[in-house]
């Protein structure tokens, strides 16, 4: 099958080589800026992806080849550019994780729960992208798809949340108060807004793009002699980029950290509805923030956020090309007066 695939790519390519030396060729670079909506669609799990803006500048080299004079030319795109956009991820249920066993200042036993609600993970990404796309233009309608390849250079990852604390405390196994709540003064916090940020990464992604548009401005489809050919061209197109690729990383971190009562220093990642089962208590309350000492992994870094996550943008693109010069057939050679004299010389040439 692969073989079959690859013989059809060169058949491909080696016709398109073939009426492309036998058309008229023009070159054209230019650039090109973008602006859409951008989200990362995550299957099979717990949080709901939301679109956010996104936009891009770049230069692209181009190819158009045609019959002369026709209103309908083969287009060739290559390209390099950058893009910047924001996207988040919010769960869909709260998460909550306990540590047990915990002793107050009276001395009394308790849980320690935490309640996370209204989580949002937004994500902020500058990559570098390379287009490569085969289109058609006909008169002022254009049409391109293609390929483009996607590398992030810097992935930053900013989480939101509100916090819960409370205590349930315990006699053996019969519940002996009601929940302690909203007494900061032993930290039991009641919507408390939370913020972190941390670095993350995304795996490099190729997209299947399409590009549809127009040109614009007056188009001459068959100039003569003594009208200027065109030299700049503007387009304004629609455009639509879907991943090909899985660009989570599948990491072995958990969703939310919480401070280890027996090491202050250290950090157990729990995952929600997990508990930590402790044998003996200690008071870390008493010496460091049971809250801020929460740690939030960006989800796009932890296990079991979702099997795949693939990247989708739509959006707006204007384009502005301008061609390079080329040599020209002179109208009066010189061997043109020499022919006047001996027609061994030549004859009179006309630019096309």
């Amino acid at each position: 099958m692969v073989k079959k695939l690859q013989s059809y790519w060169v058949l491909f390519f080696a016709l398109l080589f073939c009426g492309t030396i036998q058309a008229k060729v023009n070159h054209y670079v230019g650039g090109y800026g973008h602006v859409g909506e951008w989200t990362l669609l995550p299957s099979e799990s717990d949080y709901s992806a939301s679109f956010g803006v996104a936009g891009g500048l770049g230069f692209l080299y181009e190819l158009q080849a045609g019959p002369t004079y026709q209103p309908t030319r083969f287009l060739f795109d290559v390209g390099v550019g950058a893009q910047y956009g924001m996207t988040s991820f919010m769960q869909s249920s709260g998460a909550n994780v306990t540590l047990e066993n915990q002793t107050d200042l009276d001395g009394m036993q308790f849980d320690y729960i935490y309640e996370i609600k209204d989580r949002h993970d937004q994500y902020t990404n500058l990559s570098v992208q390379v287009p490569l796309m085969i289109g058609i233009q006909h008169r002022k309608f254009y049409m391109l798809a293609g390929i483009k390849a996607t590398a992030s250079l810097l992935t930053q990852a900013h989480t939101t949340a509100l916090i819960n604390t409370y205590g349930r405390y315990y006699s053996g196994d019969k519940k002996v108060f009601d929940d302690f709540r909203n007494m900061p003064e032993y930290q039991f916090f009641t919507d408390l807004p939370q913020q972190k940020s941390a670095p993350a990464s995304l795996r490099l992604n190729v997209d299947a793009c399409l590009e549809i548009g127009g040109r614009l401005g007056v188009i001459n489809y068959a100039v003569g002699y003594d009208v200027p050919k065109r030299k700049v061209e503007c387009r304004l197109a629609g455009f639509v980029d879907y991943g090909l690729l899985d660009i989570h990383n599948h990491g072995t971190l958990k969703a939310i950290g919480t401070p280890d009562p027996m090491n202050p220093g250290k950090i157990l990642d729990l995952d929600k509805g997990l508990q930590y089962n402790q044998e003996t208590t200690y008071p870390v309350y008493k010496t460091q923030s049971m809250v801020d000492n929460l740690v939030f992994n960006d989800i796009m870094s932890t296990e079991g956020f979702a099997a795949s996550v693939k990247n989708l943008m739509v959006g707006l693109k204007f384009t502005v090309l301008f061609q390079l010069p080329e040599p020209g057939q002179c109208v009066l050679c010189r061997d043109a007066y020499g022919s006047s004299i001996n027609p061994r010389h030549g004859s009179l040439k006309y630019e096309e």
